[in-house]
C-alpha cells in the first residue's frame, strides 16, 4: 500500500521538475531566437535594413548605410568627433555629400 505523503512529495517533485524543465526550455528559445535576429541583422542598417558599409571620416570608423544615407556611430565616436574641430566636422560631412 502506498503513503499518501510518499505520493505527495513525488507529484511535488514532478511538478518542480517539469516547471524547470519549461523553464530552461523557454529560456533557451529565447536566447535562441535572439541570436538568430542579431545573426541576420548584422552588418545592416538598423532603419532600413539594407547593409551598412563601414567608412572613416577624419580618422573615426564609422557605418553607413548607402540606401537611406543613415550614419551609425560607436559608443565613443561623437566623443571623438567633439574633441576634433566641433564647428566644422558636421557642415564637412553633408557639404561633402552635397557638393
Amino acid at each position: 500500500m502506498s503513503n499518501a505523503f510518499e505520493d505527495r512529495e513525488k507529484a511535488l517533485e514532478n511538478e518542480y521538475i517539469y516547471r524547470h524543465e519549461n523553464e530552461v526550455i523557454r529560456r533557451t528559445k529565447a536566447e535562441s531566437r535572439e541570436k538568430v535576429i542579431r545573426e541576420l541583422c548584422k552588418n545592416r542598417c538598423p532603419k532600413c535594413g539594407d547593409p551598412i558599409v563601414p567608412v572613416t571620416f577624419r580618422g573615426v570608423p564609422l557605418d553607413r548605410c548607402p540606401g537611406c544615407g543613415g550614419v551609425w556611430l560607436g559608443p565613443d565616436d561623437l566623443r571623438i568627433f567633439a574633441s576634433k574641430d566641433h564647428r566644422t566636422w558636421f557642415e564637412q560631412w553633408f557639404m561633402n555629400e552635397n557638393g
